[in-house]
């Protein structure tokens, strides 16, 4: 299970090292998490301070840190 959080997390890197900025919305379309998958990667990236995580109007934006 942790291989697989991280393997995702990689995931989810990448999509923002591509283009930074983006919605939980555009993640998914990016990586095809499904959104517990997702939301354990982006958990990951948080406690590893490499994400900020800010609640737009209508989603939340992820960036790199």
């Amino acid at each position: 299970m942790i291989e697989t959080i991280g393997s995702n997390a990689g995931l989810v890197w990448n999509a923002l090292d591509a283009e930074n900025g983006q919605t939980l919305k555009s993640l998914k379309k990016a990586t095809k998490l499904k959104d517990k998958e997702i939301y354990a990667a982006l958990g990951w990236l948080a406690r590893e301070g490499k994400i900020n995580l800010e609640a737009g109007e209508e989603d939340v934006v992820v960036t790199l840190l």
